[in-house]
């Protein structure tokens, strides 16, 4: 396992969860990350859980005038290697907005593909995505099925993938995994870190979560008629501890295989649950009644989707381990002891 690890948006959702993991196997962390859409209070409290230090350079990776900062800081951290999990990540938002996310996103990636290469650090894990599939895919989805991503946010992600595996064609030194998120959910048991979305959440489970608390008045469920068992999309989600644990086991792989290349490893727990299987779920968890209302379908979205979570299994060894209610309930243990985020 690579011992001093670059994680590019560690102050995030994911991205800190994947701090408290590397940090209790023993790994130094240098977090680079410019608090754009996440809050500095989560490192302090990554730091509380896991009773060690986190070096942090705050900045941009997509800002030109900040690379000699950044790669001086991350050759001073002499890195093994990195998780990169920064940038803009809300699909409605890249629709209105397509120049802002590929510069912000591409550049992001590029930036930090610089550092490391200059670091001597050919090693990376890249927080991809299963919006990088197509719509037509049977499931459970494979990781060579079709790639068509349906909005500019899923395009930014697959034009990544394509980045390190044209780098690691070009240059054997590079290693990559590209991880194909499937839905991340859930918080870390203690409570203290959890997913903080600004705004309105984009995302179901913070929105189930927020009405559940009190901060949203009913939850919106975009349609009703689709053909599932009961008429609500189907979607795979992960415990975000689970998808942690995947991110060290990626990190291991790559370290022990000179010749990985560049890979894409879809995680994900290979089973299915509807809109309303999830709100029911998360009313049991949370004792509270979820008020909801249906709107119509969104387009873009699938009827279902689900992964095939066997690659990461057979490469990696790893495995999805808790269960839709384990989601619901570090989710809303997360919420009820945080009904603002990390706001006070």
């Amino acid at each position: 396992m690579t011992d001093r690890i670059v994680v590019a948006g560690g102050a995030g959702y994911i991205g800190s969860h994947v701090c408290v993991e590397l940090l209790a196997v023993g790994k130094e962390v240098l977090v680079v990350d410019d608090f754009s859409n996440s809050s500095p209070e989560a490192l302090a409290r990554v730091e509380e859980i896991a009773g060690r230090k986190i070096a942090l350079l705050e900045a941009d990776l997509a800002d030109a005038a900040q690379a000699e900062k950044i790669n001086a800081a991350v050759a001073a951290f002499r890195p093994d290697g990195a998780v990169h999990l920064a940038g803009l990540k809300a699909v409605g938002e890249s629709v209105a907005e397509p120049e802002r996310y590929y510069r912000v996103n591409i550049n992001a990636a590029l930036a930090l593909v610089r550092a490391l290469d200059a670091a001597g650090a050919r090693r990376i894990v890249f927080s991809s995505s299963a919006t990088v599939y197509g719509e037509a895919n049977p499931n459970p989805v494979r990781e060579d099925a079709a790639t068509a991503p349906a909005n500019p946010y899923g395009r930014t992600k697959l034009f990544i993938e394509e980045i390190l595996k044209d780098l690691a064609r070009a240059d054997p030194r590079w290693r990559a995994c590209n991880l194909r998120y499937f839905n991340p959910v859930g918080a870390h048991p203690s409570g203290r870190i959890g997913e903080d979305p600004e705004g309105v959440p984009n995302n179901l489970f913070p929105f189930i979560a927020q009405t559940a608390v009190g901060r949203r008045e009913k939850l919106r469920i975009f349609g009703k008629d689709y053909p599932t068992r009961d008429g609500t999309g189907v979607r795979d989600y992960i415990h975000v501890c689970d998808l942690a644990r995947g991110h060290l086991a990626a990190l291991d792989y790559l370290a022990g295989h000179e010749d990985a290349g560049a890979i894409d490893v879809n995680l994900g727990t290979g089973v299915g649950y509807s809109v309303l299987e999830a709100v029911e779920a998360f009313a049991r968890a949370s004792g509270r009644d979820i008020p909801y209302e249906f709107a119509p379908r969104r387009p873009g979205d699938v009827a279902e989707i689900y992964a095939d979570p066997s690659r990461a299994a057979r490469l990696f060894g790893w495995k999805a381990q808790k269960t839709l209610a384990d989601m619901c309930a570090d989710h809303w243990r997360w919420q009820r002891d945080n009904p603002d985020g990390y706001r006070r």
